[in-house]
């Protein structure tokens, strides 16, 4: 299928590691002209060298290494995006971040403001600098990547829960606002992926039990995701698949949804 998606501006925030990078790597090969930014700038020389090596043009992205939860480096990844390749047609808010993994009596006030400063903030403060350049010329793809969490919560991290249905949330009101002019807003809620920031939380789990990795795989989804019909973690790449559609020419009466990219998780025919 032609996604209609060769040279498309896409940016992609978070985009070193996990889905982030599935999803920058996945958009270059379809032919977008890929910015990715990330917290640090570890891994983002492999995605750059990942990206151009898929990109129909052998072409590199433009990397940007900063914390755009703060408005003036937001506004200063998407101004170097739009420096480089004129424009912004596609956003995907993929910033995040896990951080206290314990129950409410755990988080402290620091965790909640890190948690939702790394998921939500960072999902405004980029829209914000990115979006009139949609409406400016009336097309745009914005999708946010939210969580399972964030749809049927679970009984820890409460701060990471609330944050990513806040960023889900967030997508159904800008398709209100913003579906009139072209521009289309979606979110995706994937559940288990063995992505980086899951990892740590699962050797945790491992480590707590004794048991080896391949067990805790298997125990924490018993424990925690039992309606995954497959019985595995999803992969990166399988999330980035449909957020690149979502992203498409072809999704063009698709605005305000959220698609669950869970193995059939959530257990109800609802959101």
């Amino acid at each position: 299928m032609e996604l209609g998606l060769a040279g498309k501006v896409a940016l992609v925030t978070g985009g070193s590691r996990g889905i982030g990078r599935a999803t920058a790597v996945a958009l270059a090969a379809e032919g977008c002209r890929v910015a990715i930014c990330a917290l640090g700038d570890r891994d983002l020389g492999e995605v750059a060298t990942e990206v151009a090596e898929v990109s129909p043009r052998g072409e590199a992205p433009l990397t940007y290494s900063g914390d755009v939860s703060s408005q003036d480096q937001a506004d200063a990844f998407v101004q170097g995006a739009v420096d480089a390749f004129g424009t912004v047609h596609v956003l995907v808010n993929n910033a995040g971040a896990i951080g206290n993994t314990g129950t409410f009596e755990d988080v402290t006030a620091e965790d909640w403001m890190m948690t939702l400063r790394a998921n939500l903030m960072t999902t405004v403060a980029v829209t914000r600098a990115a979006l009139p350049y949609m409406r400016r010329q009336r097309w745009g793809r914005i999708i946010n990547v939210g969580s399972e969490s964030g749809v049927q919560p679970d009984p820890f991290m409460p701060q990471y829960n609330v944050a990513k249905a806040a960023v889900m949330n967030l997508a159904k009101s800008w398709s209100k606002a913003y579906g009139g002019e072209g521009i289309l807003v979606n979110s995706v809620a994937p559940a288990a992926i063995l992505t980086p920031m899951v990892e740590p939380l699962l050797r945790g789990f491992a480590e707590a039990r004794g048991v080896p990795w391949a067990d805790a795989q298997r125990s924490f989804l018993q424990a925690n995701r039992p309606h995954i019909a497959l019985g595995r973690f999803g992969r990166p790449d399988e999330v980035a698949a449909a957020i690149v559609f979502l992203a498409s020419e072809r999704a063009s009466f698709i605005n305000g949804a959220n698609l669950r990219v869970d193995g059939g998780s959530v257990a109800s025919v609802g959101t």
